[in-house]
């Protein structure tokens, strides 16, 4: 595996992939298949894209509580 495809795989690391994620993609690597590593990509874009909506939700819900106790404060 060159290295370029070894930056691909520690990049992916990097992004908050699954080892499991990780794996598939070097094994499609390995294989050659470049338009299912492309596609194998875009699935774990999707995957972390989900995660950030999550997570943006658990902070609209902390900003909600932080507005709740801030009016309580002020009565």
């Amino acid at each position: 595996m060159n290295e370029q495809f070894k930056n691909l795989l520690a990049g992916m690391a990097d992004a908050g992939c699954s080892e499991e994620e990780i794996q598939g993609a070097g094994r499609l690597i390995e294989a050659r298949s470049m338009e299912e590593l492309v596609k194998h990509l875009k699935r774990c874009r999707a995957v972390l894209l989900d995660r950030m909506h999550e997570s943006q939700k658990r902070v609209d819900c902390m900003d909600y509580l932080i507005r709740q106790v801030a009016e309580l404060q002020k009565k």
